[in-house]
Protein backbone atom coordinates (compact mmCIF):
# COMPACT_ATOMS: atom_id res chain seq x y z
CA UNK A 1 0.00 0.00 0.00
CA UNK A 2 2.67 2.49 0.93
CA UNK A 3 4.09 1.99 -3.07
CA UNK A 4 0.79 2.50 -4.20
CA UNK A 5 0.09 5.47 -2.28
CA UNK A 6 3.92 6.74 -3.08
CA UNK A 7 3.61 6.42 -6.45
CA UNK A 8 -0.36 7.72 -6.82
CA UNK A 9 1.40 11.45 -5.10
CA UNK A 10 4.47 11.07 -7.34
CA UNK A 11 2.34 10.68 -10.39
CA UNK A 12 -0.10 13.41 -9.44
CA UNK A 13 2.93 15.85 -8.76
CA UNK A 14 4.18 15.05 -11.87
CA UNK A 15 1.20 15.44 -13.72
CA UNK A 16 0.93 19.12 -12.59
CA UNK A 17 4.61 19.69 -13.93
CA UNK A 18 3.88 18.70 -16.86
CA UNK A 19 0.52 20.65 -17.08
CA UNK A 20 2.90 23.69 -16.09
CA UNK A 21 5.49 22.48 -19.17
CA UNK A 22 3.10 22.73 -21.71
CA UNK A 23 1.33 25.79 -20.52
CA UNK A 24 4.44 28.02 -20.36
CA UNK A 25 5.38 26.69 -24.01
CA UNK A 26 2.64 28.61 -25.57
CA UNK A 27 2.50 26.47 -28.32
CA UNK A 28 -0.60 24.55 -27.26
CA UNK A 29 -2.10 22.78 -24.51
CA UNK A 30 -4.16 19.42 -24.34
CA UNK A 31 -7.71 19.92 -24.71
CA UNK A 32 -8.66 20.02 -21.15
CA UNK A 33 -6.16 22.51 -20.25
CA UNK A 34 -7.19 25.05 -23.45
CA UNK A 35 -10.67 24.84 -21.31
CA UNK A 36 -9.25 25.00 -17.71
CA UNK A 37 -7.04 28.11 -19.05
CA UNK A 38 -10.01 29.71 -20.96
CA UNK A 39 -11.69 29.79 -17.76
CA UNK A 40 -9.30 31.47 -15.92
CA UNK A 41 -8.77 34.21 -18.95
CA UNK A 42 -12.15 34.85 -19.01
CA UNK A 43 -13.47 34.75 -14.98
CA UNK A 44 -10.72 35.35 -12.94
CA UNK A 45 -8.49 33.06 -10.35
CA UNK A 46 -5.78 30.51 -11.45
CA UNK A 47 -5.49 27.96 -14.01
CA UNK A 48 -4.51 25.56 -10.95
CA UNK A 49 -8.47 26.74 -9.57
CA UNK A 50 -10.06 25.71 -12.45
CA UNK A 51 -8.29 22.29 -13.13
CA UNK A 52 -10.25 21.49 -8.80
CA UNK A 53 -13.18 23.02 -9.95
CA UNK A 54 -13.72 21.44 -13.27
CA UNK A 55 -12.52 17.96 -11.53
CA UNK A 56 -15.10 18.50 -8.46
CA UNK A 57 -17.70 19.24 -10.66
CA UNK A 58 -17.35 16.58 -13.45
CA UNK A 59 -16.95 14.24 -10.44
CA UNK A 60 -20.38 14.84 -9.73
CA UNK A 61 -21.52 13.62 -12.75
CA UNK A 62 -20.16 9.97 -11.35
CA UNK A 63 -23.56 10.11 -9.47
CA UNK A 64 -25.94 8.80 -11.48
CA UNK A 65 -23.25 6.90 -13.07
CA UNK A 66 -22.80 4.83 -9.93
CA UNK A 67 -18.82 5.35 -10.66
CA UNK A 68 -17.34 5.01 -6.91
CA UNK A 69 -14.33 7.09 -6.31
CA UNK A 70 -11.14 6.30 -4.69
CA UNK A 71 -8.31 7.77 -2.75
CA UNK A 72 -6.81 8.23 -5.69
CA UNK A 73 -9.88 10.14 -7.17
CA UNK A 74 -10.28 12.49 -4.74
CA UNK A 75 -6.45 13.39 -4.83
CA UNK A 76 -6.52 13.96 -8.46
CA UNK A 77 -8.86 16.40 -7.58
CA UNK A 78 -7.73 18.34 -5.57
CA UNK A 79 -3.53 18.30 -6.27
CA UNK A 80 -3.15 18.11 -10.04
CA UNK A 81 -4.67 21.87 -9.39
CA UNK A 82 -2.18 22.74 -6.94
CA UNK A 83 0.80 21.22 -8.35
CA UNK A 84 -0.04 22.93 -11.35
CA UNK A 85 -0.20 26.49 -9.85
CA UNK A 86 3.08 25.91 -8.13
CA UNK A 87 4.75 25.00 -11.06
CA UNK A 88 3.66 27.40 -13.41
CA UNK A 89 4.67 29.89 -10.58
CA UNK A 90 8.36 28.18 -10.07
CA UNK A 91 9.14 27.27 -13.47
CA UNK A 92 10.69 30.38 -16.08
CA UNK A 93 8.88 31.53 -18.79
CA UNK A 94 11.00 30.63 -21.99
CA UNK A 95 11.75 33.10 -24.64
CA UNK A 96 14.06 31.19 -27.09
CA UNK A 97 11.42 28.90 -29.52
CA UNK A 98 13.93 26.42 -29.12
CA UNK A 99 13.44 26.67 -24.76
CA UNK A 100 9.67 26.22 -25.84
CA UNK A 101 9.91 22.94 -27.51
CA UNK A 102 11.94 21.64 -25.14
CA UNK A 103 9.23 22.49 -22.66
CA UNK A 104 6.50 20.60 -24.90
CA UNK A 105 8.24 17.68 -25.56
CA UNK A 106 9.43 17.73 -21.83
CA UNK A 107 5.46 18.21 -21.34
CA UNK A 108 4.36 15.35 -23.07
CA UNK A 109 7.46 12.69 -22.09
CA UNK A 110 6.08 13.96 -18.32
CA UNK A 111 2.66 13.45 -18.48
CA UNK A 112 3.08 10.19 -20.15
CA UNK A 113 4.73 9.05 -17.20
CA UNK A 114 2.45 10.39 -14.90
CA UNK A 115 -0.57 9.01 -16.62
CA UNK A 116 0.81 5.81 -15.76
CA UNK A 117 2.31 6.48 -12.70
CA UNK A 118 -1.30 7.52 -11.14
CA UNK A 119 -3.17 5.07 -13.05
CA UNK A 120 -1.09 1.82 -12.27
CA UNK A 121 -1.04 3.25 -8.32
CA UNK A 122 -4.79 1.79 -8.78
CA UNK A 123 -6.18 3.78 -6.45
CA UNK A 124 -9.12 4.97 -8.32
CA UNK A 125 -9.23 7.05 -12.05
CA UNK A 126 -9.34 10.90 -12.05
CA UNK A 127 -12.38 12.32 -12.69
CA UNK A 128 -12.29 12.79 -16.50
CA UNK A 129 -11.35 9.03 -17.03
CA UNK A 130 -13.99 7.96 -14.38
CA UNK A 131 -16.35 9.94 -16.47
CA UNK A 132 -15.65 8.17 -19.77
CA UNK A 133 -15.37 4.96 -18.11
CA UNK A 134 -18.98 5.61 -16.62
CA UNK A 135 -20.15 6.48 -19.94
CA UNK A 136 -18.79 3.80 -21.97
CA UNK A 137 -20.07 1.09 -19.18
CA UNK A 138 -23.51 2.23 -20.57
CA UNK A 139 -23.51 0.93 -23.69
CA UNK A 140 -21.05 3.71 -25.67
CA UNK A 141 -17.99 3.71 -27.45
CA UNK A 142 -15.09 4.93 -25.02
CA UNK A 143 -13.21 6.37 -28.37
CA UNK A 144 -16.50 8.11 -29.43
CA UNK A 145 -17.01 9.49 -25.47
CA UNK A 146 -13.72 10.91 -25.51
CA UNK A 147 -12.95 11.62 -28.78
CA UNK A 148 -16.52 14.05 -28.50
CA UNK A 149 -15.81 15.02 -24.84
CA UNK A 150 -12.53 16.53 -25.66
CA UNK A 151 -13.27 17.93 -28.87
CA UNK A 152 -16.32 19.99 -26.84
CA UNK A 153 -13.84 20.84 -24.13
CA UNK A 154 -11.61 22.15 -26.51
CA UNK A 155 -14.24 24.15 -28.47
CA UNK A 156 -15.69 25.71 -25.44
CA UNK A 157 -11.89 26.38 -23.99
CA UNK A 158 -10.77 27.79 -27.36
CA UNK A 159 -13.74 30.10 -27.45
CA UNK A 160 -12.84 31.17 -23.99
CA UNK A 161 -9.26 32.49 -25.09
CA UNK A 162 -7.14 29.03 -24.17
CA UNK A 163 -4.05 28.27 -26.56
CA UNK A 164 -4.70 26.06 -29.04
CA UNK A 165 -1.92 24.78 -31.66
CA UNK A 166 0.86 22.33 -32.11
CA UNK A 167 1.10 20.85 -28.83
CA UNK A 168 -2.58 20.73 -28.64
CA UNK A 169 -2.51 17.98 -31.67
CA UNK A 170 0.81 16.84 -30.73
CA UNK A 171 -0.11 15.50 -27.05
CA UNK A 172 -3.62 14.22 -28.77
CA UNK A 173 -1.00 11.98 -30.95
CA UNK A 174 1.64 11.09 -28.31
CA UNK A 175 0.05 10.68 -25.13
CA UNK A 176 -1.94 7.27 -25.51
CA UNK A 177 0.97 5.43 -27.01
CA UNK A 178 3.09 6.62 -24.35
CA UNK A 179 0.75 5.27 -21.61
CA UNK A 180 0.05 2.21 -23.74
CA UNK A 181 3.83 1.28 -23.18
CA UNK A 182 4.57 2.52 -19.09
CA UNK A 183 1.36 1.80 -17.96
CA UNK A 184 2.08 -2.05 -17.63
CA UNK A 185 5.77 -1.16 -16.31
CA UNK A 186 3.92 0.88 -13.86
CA UNK A 187 0.89 -0.91 -12.51
CA UNK A 188 1.55 -2.02 -8.85
CA UNK A 189 1.17 -5.94 -8.56
CA UNK A 190 1.16 -6.32 -12.34
CA UNK A 191 3.27 -9.49 -13.40
CA UNK A 192 5.06 -10.38 -16.74
CA UNK A 193 5.16 -13.29 -17.72
CA UNK A 194 8.36 -15.28 -17.52
CA UNK A 195 10.27 -16.30 -21.04
CA UNK A 196 9.26 -19.23 -21.88
CA UNK A 197 12.23 -22.25 -21.17
CA UNK A 198 14.10 -23.28 -23.95
CA UNK A 199 14.05 -26.56 -25.08
CA UNK A 200 16.03 -29.40 -23.49
CA UNK A 201 18.13 -30.44 -26.49
CA UNK A 202 18.08 -34.06 -27.84
CA UNK A 203 20.57 -36.70 -26.97
CA UNK A 204 22.86 -37.23 -29.83
CA UNK A 205 21.34 -39.86 -31.92
CA UNK A 206 17.68 -39.76 -30.40
CA UNK A 207 14.88 -40.06 -33.48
Amino acid sequence: MVRRLVQLYVGLALYGLGIALQVSSGLGNDPWDVFHQGLSRRFGLSMGAWIIIAGAVVMLAWIPMRQRPGIGTVSNVVLVGVFADLFLWLLPAPDALAGRWAYLIAAVLVGGFATGCYIGAGLGPGPRDGLMTGLAARGHSIRVVRTAIELAVLAVGWLLGGTVGVGTVLYAVAIGPLTHVLLPRLTVGARTPAPAADPEPEPAGAC
